[in-house]
């Protein structure tokens, strides 16, 4: 019996009239997600990185070369609100792991584009988080690796079909 199944007893033992059984699966996928999301933090912490200066750096990584994106470009990539992003380029800038270039076709707006020291680091964090990635799923043989992403394939096409 792990954390999830407890809570489910309790609110089936209190509220035998519910159907709980979704909240049992919606509780292990986001314990899920925390466990996920704290070991890749350690990763990117050792790189002096966090998960949004990540997110920027493999997205411009990603985009390949030049590594450069609009703004909103790495908006729509990203999926944060304007302000946020605003910010972490800014932070990426000032420690020199980007650099904002005038756009060539449109003297109003700008580029964001990998420095050299910030695509040196991307490639080195992205080798390390894989790693980090596959350790953490090294205990599922690859049949249930194809299963569980083929389950979590329908379950956010179900959620994104509910509207939710």
């Amino acid at each position: 019996m792990d954390h999830v199944d407890f809570i489910i007893d309790q609110w089936t033992r209190e509220r035998p009239d519910l159907n709980v059984s979704a909240m049992g699966i919606i509780g292990r996928v986001a314990r899920l997600y925390m466990a996920y999301q704290e070991g890749m933090q350690q990763t990117f912490a050792r790189f002096g990185l966090n998960a949004a200066k990540f997110d920027v750096l493999a997205t411009l990584r990603r985009a390949g070369a030049p590594y450069q994106l609009s703004p909103g470009e790495l908006l729509k990539a990203t999926m944060v609100a304007s302000g946020t992003m605003t910010n972490r380029i800014a932070r990426l800038e000032a420690d020199g792991l980007v650099l904002r270039q005038l756009n060539p076709e449109d003297s109003r707006s700008f580029l964001i584009e990998l420095s050299p020291a910030g695509l040196d680091l991307i490639d080195q964090v992205v080798e390390d988080h894989v790693v980090t990635q596959e350790r953490m799923l090294a205990a599922m043989p690859e049949e249930e690796r194809r299963a569980f992403k083929t389950l979590l394939s329908r379950a956010q096409a179900a959620v994104e079909q509910a509207g939710s």
